[in-house]
């Protein structure tokens, strides 16, 4: 799949680098790896603001959609927006679930499940390390 913006594993790795991204950051977005449960910087933070892909700062997620899910990983009900995000389906790990993406560049942000609170019943759970965090 194409994506608006492409670089090779080298260039990402300068670009996050040079972001003071999370050691995981690269593996994550680029090749889908997770980062261990309660352990990303931004399951805990309340702030109010937008989060954004680490990658290509585009606008994911907004504060107010975040939720406390005991999962460990920061979870929302919804993008920002309905061009937020895209997702394919995922069967690694002998598991079927949706994979969320960030569409501008392809960066795996986590999975989203359909577990989540009313009204839609969503749990967008994504890896801090995919992340950053524009405080309002």
């Amino acid at each position: 799949m194409s994506y608006k913006i492409e670089k090779t594993d080298e260039q990402w790795q300068a670009l996050l680098r040079d972001k003071g991204a999370e050691p995981l950051a690269f593996v994550v977005t680029r090749y889908a790896a997770t980062e261990p449960a309660y352990s990303g910087k931004l399951e805990p933070n309340r702030a109010a603001g937008v989060y954004h892909c680490i990658c290509c700062d585009k606008a994911l997620f907004d504060s107010d959609t975040k939720f406390e899910s005991h999962c460990g990983w920061p979870s929302y009900i919804r993008p920002i927006d309905g061009d937020a995000v895209t997702s394919r389906l995922d069967h690694s790990h002998g598991m079927q679930r949706t994979e969320v993406l960030c569409p501008d560049c392809g960066a795996h942000l986590g999975h989203v499940f359909e577990d989540g609170p009313a009204p839609d019943g969503l749990r967008y759970c994504m890896n801090s390390a995919s992340l950053h965090f524009s405080p309002r």
